[in-house]
């Protein structure tokens, strides 16, 4: 699942925690992250848990303050090589505290939100020095324009990551920083390996092979007794013709 904030940690007065953003007016952002297991999914495939932060619904600021105005808070957000657990005693990323800003954002699109996610999200992002920004828009383009979008951060001004068409029905386009291709299809979210072009793993792989083990440990177990039963009966063939 997507990692929350944990709302109860220390407000020392020496350190400032940014404020909690606005609540989701939407399920947008919990039907493609947190039901189907993406966040999950994602912090698996990804790994080194304890320097990968992917998490949703906190603020990014420059440096620590009390002030609301000015700061986005994505969807989705992963950086590597940074420490979670200061993310989490200041209930937000703040870029001064990891000396680098988070590597990769993503935002959902929803009717409030939409216009924001393709103007001034994207400026203020590029603005922070996020490498890679992208939008999922579940409707197909009703409200980001296109399906699916990225922009890689080149000299301080987002380029277009380029989209492929799949099918009538399929978008991708590929994430140096995740090495993921993202592809909307159907309307919904997946991430991909460029190499294979599986999706990564998900909940229901991961419970197939551990149905498939159990099998395999059963089938093992089986024929461990049919080997032993055949051993015992050569044993007892081998008495009886010695006892003749």
């Amino acid at each position: 699942m997507v990692i929350k904030p944990n709302r109860s940690a220390s407000r020392s007065a020496e350190y400032i925690q940014l404020p909690d953003p606005p609540p989701q007016e939407d399920m947008t952002n919990y039907n493609h992250l947190a039901r189907n297991g993406n966040g999950h999914h994602l912090a698996q495939y990804l790994g080194r848990q304890e320097t990968t932060l992917i998490i949703s619904e906190i603020y990014i600021s420059a440096e620590p303050t009390r002030e609301r105005r000015g700061l986005m808070a994505p969807d989705l957000l992963i950086a590597f090589n940074v420490k979670p657990e200061v993310v989490d005693q200041r209930r937000g990323y703040v870029i001064s505290d990891h000396g680098k800003p988070p590597d990769f954002v993503l935002e959902i699109a929803s009717p409030s939100t939409a216009h924001r996610d393709v103007t001034d999200k994207r400026d203020g992002y590029a603005a922070l020095g996020i490498p890679e920004y992208w939008r999922f828009d579940d409707s197909g383009g009703d409200y980001h324009g296109v399906p699916i979008a990225g922009d890689r951060l080149v000299s301080g001004r987002y380029e277009p990551i380029n989209i492929d068409r799949i099918d009538a029905r399929t978008y991708q386009g590929y994430s140096p920083t995740l090495d993921l291709n993202l592809r909307w299809s159907n309307g919904a979210l997946g991430w991909h390996n460029p190499t294979t072009g599986l999706h990564i793993p998900t909940f229901d792989d991961e419970r197939s092979a551990r149905i498939q083990a159990e099998q395999d440990r059963g089938q093992e177990r089986q024929a461990r007794i049919q080997a032993e039963t055949q051993l015992r009966e050569m044993q007892e063939q081998i008495r009886q013709m010695k006892n003749e």
